[in-house]
């Protein structure tokens, strides 16, 4: 079998995976007292997290409220919580959560989800390489699902989490992923309008993420007071076991919502790559990455990440099609203000359609669908998608690191997984990745290791 009709099953089978569930299993919903209110825990209790859950109570098509919270580190939890009363204070209704249910420890997640009930939803924002461990007690427990990506940075967990998916299908557990994009009513119209031929067929495609240095990618030396596993974790982009490095946790945005697009997966990927002025930086990840992405019919996606400082910015995906040309987005995330031009200059003088402004929050929008699926019972799986593009992510940053043009097919047929102990991890380690003597982790050498696995030393 060739690869290409190996990744097709691939994703024949995942897209099954979200077709299961409404019509095999009946409707999981939360009862009770305050059965019409829809409860919420959060697990992961950073900045992303935060986000997720504030973005989660502003649902307008059901009543949310948060009642636990749990993280490993005692002042997340604080400092989450504060920032989520401090939002809601007109309505404290929506935040209530005692301090019996703030949870702090490696176990601190199950304690969050006994709070819910059947029906109720979990919110996922830890490092991705806890999702599966953390997916797997929700589904146990009969909650709902919403995970933060991505959610994988290896093939051995890809294939877990699609095997976790099918469970929650035959549950009737709904999962939403956070690639927020792809709820962008915006976004949606252009991608039926190119499915449609108004540009032709796409050719080429380019995205670029090009800014100073982001959240904790960048780390110095770890503290003394400060175990190994804990640094790792609170610096968690620094290190690729923790979350695939910047390039997965950054740049998954534009590479899904350009494949998307093209309604394909990349299925080939050769790329560049490199580390500049590092000064004391330890982490793992290059400063300039460069990846040309190939798909099945050849056309490309070039996508350039930078995040150095002094430079020029750049957050904008763009596609070209035979017949004209595309912005999917102009810089950043929302809003998109996306367009479609008759040529290739992407002037004004040649706009043929522009999605009206304002837009809604896309980051909104996708509790909207998920709560929607919820409360009306549709089939709704994210995970599936999730878990194509982290490993279509994945293949450009193991191109990178190693020099070699990697398949879609050997990212996911990898035995190898970056943190195979990570259900028995404790704050004493051991730690996935260890130091040299000088405090320094191993880092990726194009043309020197022969995988990307290597830098775990």
């Amino acid at each position: 079998m060739t690869d290409k009709n190996n990744r097709r099953d691939f994703i024949r089978i995942a897209g099954a995976a979200t077709a299961l569930g409404a019509s095999v299993v009946p409707h999981v919903h939360a009862q009770g007292k305050d059965a019409d209110t829809i409860q919420v825990a959060l697990v992961g209790c950073g900045g992303r997290g935060t986000g997720a859950t504030a973005d989660a109570l502003h649902a307008p098509n059901a009543p949310l409220k948060v009642v636990a919270m749990a993280d490993v580190f005692e002042n997340n939890v604080q400092t989450s919580h504060a920032a989520l009363e401090a939002e809601f204070q007109a309505t404290p209704e929506k935040v209530q959560v005692p301090l019996e249910h703030r949870f702090v420890g490696f176990d601190a997640y199950k304690k969050a989800v006994d709070v819910l009930r059947p029906g109720d939803i979990l919110i996922l924002a830890t490092p991705l390489a806890f999702r599966w461990v953390h997916y797997t007690y929700a589904i146990e427990k009969g909650v709902h699902v919403f995970m933060e990506k991505p959610v994988i940075a290896d093939g051995k967990s890809a294939k877990r989490m699609l095997e976790l998916a099918k469970k929650a299908d035959e549950k009737n557990l709904k999962c939403g992923v956070g690639l927020m994009v792809r709820h962008c009513r915006g976004r949606q119209e252009l991608h039926q309008r190119i499915q449609d031929g108004q540009i032709g067929d796409i050719v080429a495609m380019r995205a670029y993420r090009m800014h100073g240095p982001v959240a904790s990618a960048f780390s110095k030396r770890k503290p003394e007071n400060m175990t190994e596993v804990m640094y790792q974790i609170k610096r968690f982009h620094s290190f690729i076991w923790a979350s695939g490095g910047l390039f997965s946790d950054f740049y998954i945005h534009q590479i899904d919502e350009t494949s998307w697009m093209k309604n394909s997966w990349p299925v080939k990927a050769q790329a560049l790559g490199g580390r500049h002025y590092r000064e004391d930086y330890i982490d793992q990840n290059f400063d300039t990455y460069a990846v040309e992405y190939t798909y099945d019919d050849g056309s490309k996606l070039f996508f350039d990440g930078r995040t150095m400082t002094g430079c020029r910015n750049d957050m904008s995906s763009v596609v070209h099609g035979s017949r004209g040309s595309a912005i999917v987005s102009t810089s950043g995330h929302t809003p998109g203000k996306v367009r479609i031009f008759t040529g290739q200059r992407q002037n004004r003088r040649e706009v043929t359609w522009a999605f009206p402004q304002p837009e809604k929050n896309p980051y909104r929008l996708e509790w909207e669908d998920l709560v929607d699926a919820i409360i009306n019972d549709k089939p709704y799986n994210e995970v599936p998608r999730g878990v194509e593009a982290s490993l279509a992510t994945s293949m450009g940053r193991m191109a990178a690191h190693t020099g070699q043009e990697i398949t879609f097919e050997q990212m996911l047929e990898s035995e190898h997984e970056f943190a195979p102990m990570v259900a028995e991890m404790t704050e004493d380690g051991p730690a996935p990745v260890t130091s040299d003597a000088d405090g320094r982790y191993p880092i990726p050498q194009p043309g020197k290791l022969d995988t990307e696995y290597e830098v775990q030393g």
